[in-house]
């Protein structure tokens, strides 16, 4: 059975506030049910939920022409996540900013771009590792972890186990006023390997495994800070290494960011024994984000229709159809990284930057130290309408 253990949280005279402050006082520490052998009745209502979010994310992954390109697709969706998961953490960077800082050096003095950087790269990494055919291993985890901290002020702690207790509201300087507080630092790897024996079993639903990993995830809460971040990134883990999601991630951050209140009310709803409830709104997520995101594929295709009228319906293999076909991918562009995306020449590039510059499908920019970029406006237009029509179910 899960419990509460009571601690005693050290007296600290340099605490600001009154007298109560200062005092050494208990807390309750949250330790959680193992769930490596845990077995799951699920109520027929969630089973259907669920089963209605895995076939959205078949659809989204079967890749049917009238999407746009793989490639194309996965990139867009992976960024909308590692954007909206930061999101949740109070790092509020758009997907404008993010492609810019994508091709612009100055941009890592920017250190929110630097921290959602940081997030794409785990997210990078934790679909590579969805992808091993090996079962997944503790120092996996920690190697996430210390991709996306590596970027942050405080690389120190990138991929450690904290040593010692953190907790969730209140203040930063005890566990006093704390909304929840997670396991004591001593219990962390015997519940994070019980954790990891639960995520490489193969007899569940991955939507359920993927939900029940992540909301165990984040009641261990096991590093100083990034829980959150690469929690979400455990998500894609499972789903991707279950084989429901083999190209494309369902931005299921994009949804759970729009309404916060019950994404904290589903985790505590887990914690308190009630995963029926957290089921049924972690697959509704999953669902609503994996339909959204096969829309998005259909709308990238419809605007890169509209691109090709615009520029004269250009020849099959010309420098303007291959750029054309990258830029929802990577809608800042330079010379440099058009050469280096399409494999051409500079003039081949200037060429077809000109092109789709003369027609309105690129704008001019100007990134620091004066390097000239063009951006292809309308696919973050598009990505923000998706975004809205997300975060707004009417």
């Amino acid at each position: 059975m899960s419990r509460y253990e009571t601690l005693t949280w050290p007296a600290d005279p340099n605490v600001p506030g009154g007298r109560s402050e200062r005092r050494s006082f208990r807390y309750q520490a949250f330790v959680p049910d193992p769930i490596a052998d845990l077995q799951f009745s699920i109520p027929s209502s969630v089973a259907a939920t669920i089963s209605a979010a895995e076939r959205a994310v078949d659809a989204l992954n079967r890749d049917p022409p009238r999407l746009a390109s793989l490639e194309v697709l996965a990139r867009r969706l992976l960024r909308a996540e590692s954007v909206a998961s930061s999101r949740i953490e109070g790092l509020i960077l758009s997907q404008r900013r993010l492609a810019r800082a994508e091709v612009d050096e100055d941009a890592t003095r920017d250190e929110t771009a630097r921290s959602v950087l940081g997030n794409v790269a785990a997210m990078e990494e934790a679909v590579g590792l969805g992808a091993c055919a090996r079962p997944l291993r503790l120092r996996d985890i920690l190697a996430v972890h210390r991709t996306l901290m590596l970027a942050t002020t405080t690389p120190q702690i990138a991929g450690t186990i904290r040593t010692g207790q953190n907790w969730i509201g209140g203040n930063a300087f005890n566990p006093g006023r704390a909304v929840f507080v997670p396991p004591p630092s001593r219990l962390l790897k015997a519940l994070m390997d019980d954790l990891v024996t639960f995520m490489n079993r193969e007899d569940l639903s991955p939507i359920v495994q993927a939900g029940i990993a992540h909301a165990q995830f984040e009641t261990i809460h096991p590093f100083a800070d990034g829980n959150g971040r690469v929690g979400r990134a455990l998500i894609h883990v499972v789903l991707r290494r279950r084989g429901l999601a083999p190209r494309h991630v369902p931005p299921v951050s994009l949804v759970l960011a729009a309404d916060a209140r019950a994404y904290v009310s589903g985790l505590m709803a887990f914690r308190e024994d009630r995963p029926d409830e957290w089921l049924d709104l972690f697959s509704q997520a999953i669902g609503r984000a994996a339909g959204k995101a096969t829309d998005l594929g259909a709308r990238l295709a419809a605007l890169q229709a509209a691109w090709r009228e615009r520029s004269g319906k250009p020849r099959r293999h010309s420098s303007v159809e291959a750029l054309i076909v990258a830029l929802p991918a990577h809608p800042i562009v330079t010379v440099a990284t058009g050469q280096e995306l399409l494999g051409r020449s500079k003039q081949a590039v200037n060429q077809a930057i000109a092109a789709l510059a003369g027609c309105g499908v690129l704008r001019p920019l100007t990134l620091a130290r004066r390097n000239r970029a063009w951006e292809a406006r309308e696919l973050f237009d598009l990505v923000d309408e998706v975004e809205r029509e997300l975060a707004d179910p009417e």
